[in-house]
């Protein structure tokens, strides 16, 4: 467990300190959201042939073909080129929330790991906990060992 005392001389501090990094958070997604909300972005195509537009949630407001290039196509072809800028597109959206949220996000919890849902419940809920229970933690909670948390995700 996490010696408090040694960090803050009264409970009060301690409380005080929680309060205002409680209120930092707040403001930091208040920010998020509201760059979230008037946030775009545009990604076209390596052969340049497509634009999609995004808003500040990844999800795409319009697609632009240009030239003619698209029509002579196999559909194969195009479809290959729309899904490759259509995660190009998510991925920089994704990424400049990840930016804004800032590395300290979770303990040992990147944005972009929880966004995509690259991490499994019971591995959020590990490293969540696992502070507050200190050596308690090394057998794993829920059953599993630390190693077995590591590995991002893998269910045996």
């Amino acid at each position: 467990m996490k010696d408090w005392s040694a960090e803050f001389r009264t409970v009060e501090e301690a409380q005080e300190a929680a309060l205002a990094s409680l209120d930092r958070e707040h403001q930091k997604l208040t920010e998020v959201t509201n760059m979230i909300d008037q946030e775009s972005t545009t990604v076209r195509s390596k052969d340049r042939s497509v634009s999609m537009d995004f808003d500040g949630r990844g999800e795409v407001t319009a697609i632009t073909f240009h030239g003619t290039k698209y029509r002579t196509m196999a559909p194969a072809e195009l479809s290959h080129v729309l899904m490759e800028t259509l995660r190009a597109g998510r991925a920089q959206c994704l990424q400049k929330v990840a930016d804004a949220m800032g590395e300290d996000f979770l303990p040992g919890i990147s944005f972009a790991d929880l966004a995509t849902g690259k991490m499994d419940a019971e591995d959020i809920f590990q490293k969540l906990v696992s502070p507050f229970l200190g050596d308690e933690a090394a057998d794993g909670i829920l059953g599993r060992s630390q190693k077995d948390t590591q590995g991002g995700g893998q269910n045996g």
